[in-house]
């Protein structure tokens, strides 16, 4: 996967605590010069294993590469979100990454207070001209592992544990449908949500609960997009003999074996490219939507899962990656309408 990793990279350049933060009175904005990069990431740390670790490996890569320090912040609650958004850009840091769509409004209010200085927002629109708003079309990413489910499958019955109950994450299922269809319109997909609040991203009890109930339904390959929830619906499929589908970072390594694949998606990337692009002077504002053409999103093959990935398993799901990649096969985005029409 380093191969795949830095090849990711090459294409995309191509196309912290609070308490800490606040500690010793008033906080005066640095100079220019004292510049330096910094991410805020959403509930659930940044060793989750999945969306917010992606993005704390980019920072790290960029860190190794360049000798460039970073700061950091894990959020305990909701209304740290604005306060170590504030916190970071008055001591001068830029750009500031906030890691979830959660961070909107609070990226919104901050940055407009400070428009000299360069924020980024994952999995949202800011319109500012100070503001990088970095997309994915998760719901190619999740058709293609779609497909491998469905090759898979032995009962014709797979399943989909999503986070938090909103589009985002429906954005992930209908694309994992699709895939799945394509392959037999016969083979059943059964959703679970975890919840409607926050709270929902590191639950990894109630993930392996949904898990274990879809398993008792006949599934026996279940995809997640629920962050640290997720962590226990691929435990309760190794435990159950069942086949794991991974998120955002290559989670295949969890438990090889039982970890059909992963559902790439390079938040590690926009990091790496967001704080370079900063330092270089190629900052630009507006929105950047990644995609499988521009490297944003993919599936995960290694050592970990290549006993599970047949040829004609690999063969098709490549095929499928090319036709979306050339618009032959159009994947349907839930965000656009908010409907799943398979």
């Amino acid at each position: 996967m380093m191969e795949v990793y830095v090849k990711t990279i090459a294409r995309l350049m191509g196309a912290v605590a609070v308490a800490a933060m606040m500690s010793g009175g008033a906080i005066q904005a640095a100079s220019a010069a004292d510049a330096a990069p910094a991410v805020v990431y959403d509930l659930g740390g940044k060793f989750d294993k999945s969306f917010n670790e992606s993005a704390y490996m980019g920072a790290e890569k960029y860190k190794k590469d360049t000798g460039t320090e970073y700061r950091d912040f894990e959020i305990q609650n909701d209304s740290q979100r604005e306060q170590g958004l504030r916190n970071f850009a008055r001591r001068g840091m830029s750009p500031i990454i906030g890691i979830g769509f959660s961070y909107e409004q609070a990226i919104e209010k901050v940055a407009k207070e400070f428009p000299d200085t360069h924020f980024a927002i994952v999995d949202s629109v800011v319109d500012l001209p100070n503001v990088r708003s970095i997309l994915f079309k998760e719901h190619e990413g999740s058709y293609l592992v779609g497909v491998l489910a469905a090759m898979a499958s032995k009962t014709g019955k797979v399943g989909f544990v999503g986070g938090m109950d909103i589009p985002l994450i429906r954005k992930f299922a209908c694309g994992y449908v699709q895939g799945v269809k394509s392959v037999s319109p016969d083979i059943d997909v059964i959703q679970n949500m975890t919840g409607t609040t926050g709270a929902a991203w590191n639950d990894p009890v109630k993930g392996s609960e949904l898990a274990k109930a879809q398993f008792d339904k006949g599934v026996d390959v279940v995809y997640h997009a629920a962050g640290g929830t997720g962590i226990g619906v691929l435990q309760a499929a190794a435990d159950a003999g069942k086949l794991g589908i991974g998120v955002d970072s290559n989670q295949n390594s969890l438990h090889p074996g039982n970890m059909l694949t992963s559902m790439v998606k390079s938040v590690d990337v926009a990091v790496y490219k967001a704080f370079d692009d900063s330092a270089k002077g190629n900052w630009s504002a507006g929105i950047q939507s990644l995609g499988l053409k521009e490297g944003g999103v993919d599936w995960a093959y290694d050592d970990d899962n290549k006993e599970l990935i047949t040829d004609d398993m690999k063969a098709a799901v490549e095929k499928a990656k090319q036709d979306i990649i050339s618009g032959k096969v159009e994947v349907h985005d839930y965000m656009s309408d908010n409907s799943c029409p398979m």
